[in-house]
C-alpha cells in the first residue's frame, strides 16, 4: 500500500492541515503562463543563443518535446493525487519515500534559486525603460511584495498574475507581429556552429523555460475539480506556450541575428531595437519587467506549496506545514521562501543558475516520469509511451550540461539525502 499525505510521525488524518480550493480553470492556466512565460523566453533565450547559434530552435522544438510529456506525466499524476507538493506527493505515493524527498528537495533548491536570480532578467528590461535603478534592490522588493501578496490569500495572487500574464503575452504578440517584416534568412546562417553537443545543451537550458506548467500541479490542493481541471489546464499552458515560444524566438534570431541575443540580458529588447516602429521595443521591456514579476510570484506560490507538504510528512520542519486560520494559506512557508529568495536575489547570477536550474528540474521530472510508469492502469489517462520518453529525454539533457553544473546537482541531491538521513536517525 502506498503512502498517504498523513503519513508521518505525529498528526492523523483528521488534523492533517487542509489549503482552500479556490482555483478555476482560468486561474490554473494563468498560474501556469506566468510561470512559463518569464525569464525562459525573454531571457533564457540569449543565453541558448549564444551556446548553439541559430539551432537553439532545434533545441527549443526538442525541449518542447521532453516538456510535453513530462507535462502529460504530472497531468495524470495531478489528477489522481491533488494534493500540494507535485512529483514530491507522486514519488511518495507511487515510488518510495526517498524518492519523493529527492523530487521535492531539487524542486525547492532548483526553484528558490531561480526566482532569487529573476533579477538579472529583470534588471535588463528595466534598465531600458527606467535607467539607473538599482536593479538588485528591484528584484529584492518585488519579492517583498509579493511574499505579501501570497500570504494574505491566493485567489488574490491568481487576480494579480492574471494582469500581469496578459500584459507579459500581449507584449510577445506584439513583437512577433511587429518583427516578422524584419526577418532575414541570412540571419539563421550558419545554422549550428557548435554542432550537436551544442544544440543538445541549448535544450537543456530551454527546457528550463517551459517548466512553469508544473506550478499547477503544485497548486492541486487548491484547484475546483483537480481530475477534470488540472490535466486541462497544463495542457492548455504548454501548447500554447511552445508555438508563442517558437514563434518569438524565429522572429528574435532572424530579425537581429544571434550575435545580438548572445550578448545581453535582454534579448527581445535588443532584437525590438531594430524594428521599423521603435516604440515596440518599450512595449517589449514593459511585457519583459511584467513577465519577470509574474515568475517571482507563481515561483513563491509553487515553493510555498512545496515546503507546506514537505513539512506535512515532516521532511521539513513541522511548523511550515501551519495553514492561516483567516487567509487560508501555509503562511510560515510563504515567508521563509520569500525570506530565502530574497537574499538569492540580491546576490545571484543569471548562466549558472539557468544551467543549475535546468539539471535540477530535469531530476525532477525524472522522478515524476518514474511514477506515472508505475501508477496503477486503472488511474492512467496516457499510455506508458509518454513517460518513458520523457524518462529518456530528462537524462539525455541532463547528461547534456557541463560536467560543472552536474556534479554541482549531484552535490546539492546528495546534501539533502544526507540531511534527510540525519533527521530519520534522530527519531529513532
Amino acid at each position: 500500500m502506498y503512502p498517504t499525505p498523513t503519513d508521518r510521525p505525529t498528526g492523523s488524518a483528521a488534523a492533517a492541515p487542509a489549503l482552500r480550493r479556490d482555483l478555476g480553470l482560468l486561474d490554473a492556466v494563468g498560474v501556469g503562463f506566468g510561470a512559463i512565460v518569464g525569464a525562459g523566453i525573454f531571457v533564457v533565450t540569449g543565453v541558448a543563443a549564444g551556446v548553439a547559434g541559430p539551432a537553439f530552435l532545434l533545441g527549443l522544438v526538442l525541449a518542447a518535446v521532453a516538456a510535453t510529456c513530462n507535462a502529460l506525466s504530472s497531468a495524470q499524476l495531478a489528477a489522481e493525487y491533488p494534493q500540494a507538493g507535485g512529483t514530491y506527493e507522486y514519488g511518495y505515493r507511487v515510488l518510495n519515500p526517498w524518492a519523493g524527498f529527492a523530487a521535492g528537495w531539487m524542486f525547492l533548491a532548483s526553484k528558490t534559486a531561480a526566482a532569487g536570480t529573476v533579477a538579472l532578467g529583470l534588471a535588463g528590461y528595466l534598465d531600458a525603460l527606467l535607467p539607473g535603478l538599482p536593479p538588485r534592490a528591484v528584484a529584492v522588493g518585488a519579492i517583498l511584495v509579493f511574499t505579501a501578496l501570497n500570504y494574505v490569500g491566493i485567489k488574490r495572487s491568481s487576480r494579480v498574475n492574471l494582469l500581469i500574464v496578459s500584459l507579459s503575452l500581449g507584449a510577445l504578440l506584439l513583437f512577433a507581429l511587429a518583427g516578422a517584416p524584419s526577418f532575414r534568412a541570412e540571419n539563421l546562417r550558419p545554422f549550428a556552429p557548435a554542432g550537436w553537443r551544442g544544440v543538445m545543451e541549448a535544450a537543456a537550458l530551454l527546457f528550463f523555460a517551459y517548466t512553469g506548467y508544473a506550478r499547477v500541479a503544485t497548486l492541486a490542493e487548491e484547484v475546483r475539480d483537480p481530475r477534470r481541471t488540472i490535466p486541462r489546464a497544463i495542457v492548455v499552458t504548454l501548447v500554447g506556450a511552445v508555438l508563442l515560444y517558437f514563434v518569438v524566438a524565429l522572429v528574435a534570431a532572424g530579425s537581429a541575428g544571434v550575435p545580438a541575443l548572445a550578448d545581453t540580458a535582454a534579448p527581445l529588447h535588443a532584437a525590438a531595437l531594430g524594428f521599423r516602429w521603435p516604440r515596440v521595443a518599450v512595449a517589449v521591456s514593459v511585457g519583459g519587467v511584467t513577465a519577470m514579476l509574474g515568475v517571482i510570484l507563481s515561483q513563491l506560490l509553487g515553493l510555498s506549496r512545496m515546503a507546506f507538504a514537505m513539512a506535512r510528512r515532516r521532511d521539513l520542519p513541522a511548523c511550515l506545514e501551519q495553514v492561516h486560520p483567516r487567509y487560508g494559506v501555509p503562511g510560515r512557508a510563504v515567508l521563509l521562501i520569500g525570506a530565502v529568495a530574497a537574499v538569492i536575489a540580491a546576490t545571484g547570477t543569471l548562466r549558472g543558475v539557468a544551467s543549475a536550474a535546468s539539471l535540477t528540474i530535469l531530476v525532477y521530472y525524472g522522478i515524476a516520469n518514474l511514477a506515472a510508469l508505475r501508477m496503477p492502469r486503472a488511474a492512467k489517462l496516457y499510455p506508458d509511451v509518454v513517460p518513458t520518453v520523457g524518462l529518456v529525454a530528462c537524462a539525455v539533457l541532463a547528461l547534456s550540461l557541463r560536467p560543472a553544473i552536474i556534479l554541482t546537482g549531484a552535490g546539492v541531491l546528495a546534501a539533502g539525502l544526507a540531511l534527510r538521513f540525519a533527521v530519520l536517525g534522530r527519531r529513532r
